[in-house]
This record gives C-alpha cells, sequence and structure tokens, in this order.
C-alpha cells in the first residue's frame, strides 16, 4: 500500500507540535486533500484538536500499548484519506524509560516508514540551532528527519542567522513561523483544553492554523509525504452483526476514548448510543455501560445536580449491567470529588473519595488482570496507562481490585480496577485490541440482555 504520510515530530514537549500539525492539515486541505490524522501515545486531548480541524476521527498510535503489528494494522487500516499526517509526542527520541526508543516518535515514523519534519524552537537561540539539528540527524543512524520547521522566530535577523547556520546541515527548512502569543492553544492541567467544551475554541483553532499555515511550505511537505516505500497490505477485520446495545457517556466531562476502542466495540456486535451525564435525564435503552475519562470535576456541580441520571446508573450496577469506567468514569462512581475546597456527591456506587491534588500522575502501566471481569475471563498481563491529578482516599478495606501492577500507582498499593457487582472502573486506560477485551465485554452485555 502506497500511503502518502508524514510524522510531524518536536525537539521536546512545547515546541508547537499541535498548533503546527493542525495548520499542515489546514494547508493540505487548502490544496484540495483529504487527510487523515494520527497522534503517537495515549493521549486524549491533542486529537481532539487534530479531529477537528480535518474533520476525520483522530487514531493513537501507541506501541506499548498496541503492540507493534496491532499499531501498523490500525495506522493501515484507518489511512483512508489522501494524506496520513502523525503528530509525535514529547521529544522526537524520547520512548519508554530513559535509554529506550521504544513507543518513541521516532519508533512509529519506523514501524510506518514515515518521513519526519522536525519542528525546533528557535525562541532562545540563533546558531545554535544548527547543532541541536545536527545531533537529531545524527543521534540515530536512520533518523527519517526530511526537513525542519522553525517556530518562534523573533525577527528577520533572527531568521537570516537561524537559516544561515542550518545550511551546513543540508536538512531543507520547511517552514519559518513569527513568534506570536496569539498563536497559542490554551491549556489546562491535563494539556490542552478539550475541543468539545467550546465552539469559540474550535474557530480558534482554525483561525491558528490558517495564520500558521501561510508560514509553511505546503507544496513541499506534499513532495517529502509522497516521496516514500510501500506498506504491507492487511486483511480487513471481519464485523459481527450488532446482537446488543451500550451507552457510552460522552459530553465535555467524559470524552477521553480510543477510537479503536469505539471500533472495537462496534466490529464484535454492539451498537453505540452515546449519552451525556452532564445533560441527559434517563440513559439510552442498552445492556452495557461505557464511562471513559475526562474532567468529571470541571462540570462537578452539573454532575452533583443531575439526581436523576446518578441514581440511574448506580440502579443498572445493581441490576448487575456490565459497566466499564476509566479514569474521570472512575471519579464519577466514587462517592464524591473534592476539587478547590469544593466536595461534588457524586454516584457513590465505590466506598471511596476522589480528591484533586497538585501532582500528576502519569505512567505506562503494567500488570496481571487477577480477578474474572465484565471485559477478562481470563487471568493475564496486560499494559495500559494512567493520566490524572487526582487520588482516591478512604479506599474500603475490603474492596475487590481486579489488576495488580508491576509498573503504576493504580488506586491503592499499585492495585487497581475496583469492582463491586458487574462493574470494573479504573485508573488505568487499556487498548481492547492489545487482548480480547471488546469481544469479552459484548459477549457479557448479550448475556445480560438475555436475562
Amino acid at each position: 500500500m502506497r500511503i502518502p504520510r508524514i510524522v510531524i515530530a518536536g525537539a521536546t514537549s512545547g515546541v508547537g507540535k499541535t498548533s503546527i500539525t493542525c495548520s499542515i492539515i489546514y494547508g493540505l486541505q487548502k490544496k484540495g486533500f483529504t487527510v487523515q490524522p494520527f497522534k503517537v501515545g495515549p493521549d486524549y486531548i491533542d486529537p481532539g484538536y487534530l479531529s477537528s480541524i480535518s474533520k476525520h476521527q483522530t487514531y493513537n498510535l501507541d506501541a506499548w500499548l498496541m503492540g507493534e503489528n496491532q499499531l501498523l494494522n490500525s495506522f493501515l487500516s484507518n489511512s483512508k484519506s489522501d494524506i496520513s499526517v502523525i503528530e509525535g509526542v514529547m521529544g522526537y527520541y524520547d520512548g519508554f524509560g530513559g535509554d529506550s526508543n521504544y513507543a518513541s516518535t521516532h519508533h512509529v515514523a519506523s514501524l510506518t516508514k514515515s518521513p519526519v519534519i522536525l519542528v525546533l524552537d528557535a525562541s532562545k537561540t540563533s546558531r545554535s540551532i544548527a547543532a541541536t539539528a545536527l545531533g537529531f540527524l545524527k543521534f540515530n543512524r536512520n533518523s527519517r528527519i526530511s526537513g525542519i520547521i522553525l517556530n518562534k522566530i523573533g525577527s528577520k535577523k533572527h531568521e537570516l542567522l537561524c537559516k544561515t547556520a542550518l545550511e551546513k546541515t543540508k536538512i531543507p527548512i520547511i517552514g519559518v513561523i513569527p513568534k506570536n502569543s496569539l498563536l497559542k492553544m490554551p491549556a489546562r492541567h491535563l494539556g490542552l483544553i478539550s475541543t468539545l467544551e467550546s465552539k469559540i475554541l474550535k474557530k480558534q483553532i482554525e483561525k491558528i492554523s490558517k495564520i500558521i499555515s501561510e508560514n509553511i511550505d505546503i507544496d513541499q511537505i506534499i513532495k517529502i509525504a509522497k516521496n516514500l516505500s510501500a506498506l504491507t497490505k492487511i486483511s480487513k477485520p471481519i464485523h459481527k452483526k450488532p446482537k446488543t446495545t451500550i451507552a457510552v457517556a460522552l459530553d465535555t466531562s467524559f470524552n477521553f476514548y480510543y477510537q479503536d476502542n469505539l471500533e472495537a466495540l462496534r466490529r464484535e456486535g454492539a451498537k453505540l448510543k452515546f449519552f451525556s451525564p452532564v445533560k441527559d435525564k434517563k440513559i439510552p435503552k442498552c445492556d452495557g455501560l461505557y464511562i471513559g475519562g475526562g474532567f468529571p470535576e470541571v462540570l462537578g456541580d452539573s454532575l452533583e445536580k443531575n439526581q436523576i441520571m446518578k441514581k440511574a446508573i448506580k440502579k443498572l450496577s445493581e441490576d448487575n449491567i456490565p459497566i466499564y469506567a476509566e479514569c474521570g468514569g472512575l471519579m464519577y462512581l466514587t462517592k464524591s470529588i473534592l476539587s478547590k475546597d469544593k466536595k461534588y456527591k457524586m454516584i457513590g456506587l465505590f466506598d471511596a473519595e476522589t480528591k484533586m491534588t497538585k501532582t500528576m500522575r502519569l505512567n505506562y502501566t503494567k500488570g496481571k488482570i487477577i480477578s474474572k471481569n465484565p471485559i477478562s475471563e481470563k487471568l493475564h498481563s496486560f499494559q495500559g496507562h494512567e493520566f490524572h491529578y487526582s487520588q482516591l482516599d478512604s479506599v474500603s478495606s475490603d474492596s475487590k481490585f481486579a489488576y495488580s501492577l508491576k509498573i503504576g500507582e493504580g488506586i491503592k498499593n499499585h492495585q487497581d480496577g475496583l469492582i463491586q457487582d458487574n462493574t470494573l472502573a479504573s485508573y488505568g486506560h487499556l487498548y481492547f485490541d492489545s487482548s480480547n477485551y471488546a469481544e469479552i465485554f459484548v459477549k457479557n452485555c448479550i448475556k445480560y440482555s438475555k436475562g
């Protein structure tokens, strides 16, 4: 398969990868191309920006969560547009562990055999930018770097100094973006703010993308994206006929979902119906619930006031309907969320309280599933990730856990995955196709529907 594709990488985090990737997508669309976006790493917010500007759902590419074969399969099966654009994560060579390239942007670029545009922040340097570029070029024998974009250029003189220094590297300069505080995306403690939260934000993304794209050589991007080798074809997955319905919480509080996970449920025979725990007064008729991550603390007051929804979810759990919840979903199922000295009452399915903290817990996770649960019938090893600014306090001593962690903090004492009735809720996020999680969850929902 000859898929035109390109990776947008950064020397470090915070160099402007997301805004520049959005701008490249915008520029390609103005040239008449359709664009399929991808995001390296376990990220939920950046993909929303890429989806907003491209009008296509963004898929994550993470070797740790997915495994190399499944990552490549996902990329191949979802690259249906004219050009695929992959936004990197952190610094280009930053992988899992200090000396590992595994799960890095470079790792993904190598797996997908993609050319790379490296974004460099030039705001506090001039001639030394060439040393940085050469370092990235020579650090790995096959860097795959085909061009450079200079971000935050202060003046024409600054631009000339950087360009002159970079001539020695013989790396093409694809874009030069002036320093402008108005070209910065709004952020929150977990990164950028979700695009689901504001229509104004979506317009701001488009405005920023338009301005930045005018400083990027889109024709050169197209040329680089098309000058590459073919990838091996894959067989299309078999889709089962819909046999059950799963209600999925989706609104400004709960919107952290891997697109592949939702599609895995559909592939296994589930019809998905979306609902809002913030606004809706009833849950769609269903045989299972999926409550993803997000920011329940932001709209804690609205979630607290929707008593009908809280009672309905608790009743369904007590009736033994299969429920799977991650991170924000876990927080919602506890007794309360304490945020900025304000306590919001939540569902109370689990005998624990959530407390927002100033400490970020960001880890890849690894462990064993030690108890049968709604998404797994067998005991086995798993890999996932956790990313949260909260912790659970007053967890009941008789709580039952499904996961034992070797890597990661989890809920308590390196344990994760609280189980109550037929409900599983964890801080950890899983990629469904890394095992048969979707198949088992759908199977349990069908079983519930038959009573």
